[in-house]
């Protein structure tokens, strides 16, 4: 049976939560400071960057889990 990593998931989620509200405030600053909505903009993709990982990686875990 695959064991899926929860740990992973959820710190992929709560990248996805700080993605959210980076991109939040991005929108709020967007007109009033560019400079930090560009700065919020660039740790959101950082933060997707992160989810991303932590999620391929419980994918492929998975994948090597179920093939075994």
């Amino acid at each position: 049976m695959t064991q899926i990593d929860v740990n992973q998931l959820n710190q992929a989620k709560a990248n996805v939560t700080l993605t959210q509200d980076l991109l939040t405030k991005a929108i709020e600053k967007a007109n009033s400071d560019p400079t930090l909505a560009q700065e919020a903009i660039k740790q959101a993709s950082n933060e997707i960057s992160s989810a991303l990982t932590a999620v391929t990686q419980v994918q492929k875990s998975s994948q090597v889990q179920s093939t075994e």
